[in-house]
């Protein structure tokens, strides 16, 4: 029999450490090959989109999809997980708090392999909800003494300031410009939903380690050519998705600042067959997109604890 979870249940039994160890798992199988991902598909509606996307971890015993509508600005998100062995439905998700966490994830085992050691300095362009988890994963594995953070607006950015103050516990300055927010940090983020480039290269310190998470469509772009140039290292969660939504390196690629070629999937770092970094001066580069991969992984660690603690509506079919 399969259970329903709502966000508030998502809520009480996921966390961040929980998303590090699923999504890191789950990129350590893609290095090694075991694992399949389909890219996201959308759909038009009326008045917006139908977004669908699946994967399957065979060794652990798990697949399941997660499907959303994005229309008029608000966007449903629900993860329906299945178990391998006999194709049974296990669990039906919301998924709000649960995207949020596995791209938080997803770039906090990024910066574990790829920043300098010693990465202290924090910068962020945006302030969303997005912006919330990734600062949660990047103090997760480093140790953060200084983070800075941009948004547009002055009161969201003053409130969220504020809030992340508090929830990490120690001191996030509000910066008037995003360059203040990027000269001279050991790792940036970019979490925004422009359509033009947020982050100029020339502002770059060498050694940085970027995230960027905010673009996953071909007409759009947080970076820069000069950012993309500068890198020395780009990884991307699933080629074949990159491909399809990375406005940012598609743009570089069409310049002749980047070749396709050159990216390396997130597990081929895990694993240790690609270097996140060569040197202490590179500046290296997570080009994030949110794949089903890590929908999965972290859903079936959510189910599990759910069992466990005996939360979840009972369904059946």
């Amino acid at each position: 029999m399969a259970i329903i979870l709502r966000e508030a249940d998502v809520k009480k039994l996921a966390s961040m450490e929980m998303a590090l160890e699923a999504v890191e798992d789950a990129f350590r199988l893609q290095g090694e090959g075991s694992i399949e991902n389909a890219p996201r598909h959308r759909l038009r509606l009326a008045r917006g989109l139908l977004h669908v996307m699946s994967a399957s971890l065979p060794t652990r015993g798990w697949a399941g999809l997660k499907s959303y509508t994005s229309i008029g600005g608000q966007a449903k998100f629900l993860v329906l997980l299945y178990g391998e062995e006999d194709g049974q439905l296990l669990a039906m998700m919301e998924a709000d708090l649960l995207g949020r966490l596995r791209t938080g994830a997803a770039s906090g085992v990024a910066t574990r392999y790829m920043a300098r050691p010693g990465a202290s300095r924090l910068g962020i362009i945006g302030t969303g909800c997005q912006a919330r988890t990734q600062l949660a994963a990047v103090c997760a594995v480093c140790a953060i003494q200084t983070v800075v953070a941009y948004g547009r607006d002055q009161g969201r950015r003053e409130a969220f300031c504020a809030e992340m103050s508090d929830s990490l516990g120690l001191p996030v300055e509000a910066a008037s410009t995003p360059e203040r927010a990027v000269r001279e940090m050991d790792i940036v983020i970019t979490a925004t939903t422009s359509k033009e480039p947020v982050l100029s290269g020339e502002w770059l310190a060498p050694g940085t380690h970027i995230n960027a998470i905010g673009s996953n469509s071909l007409q759009r772009r947080e970076l820069d050519l000069e950012t993309v140039r500068r890198c020395g290292c780009v990884v991307v969660d699933s080629d074949e998705q990159a491909k399809l939504e990375s406005g940012d390196l598609a743009a570089a690629a069409e310049a002749g600042a980047f070749f396709w070629e050159d990216a390396r999937e997130l597990g081929l770092v895990v694993v240790g067959d690609y270097p996140g970094r060569e040197d202490d001066r590179e500046i290296t580069l997570f080009k994030s997109n949110g794949i089903a991969l890590e929908d999965v992984a972290l859903a079936a660690r959510i189910y599990q604890s759910a069992l466990k603690a005996g939360v979840g509506e009972p369904v059946s079919f």
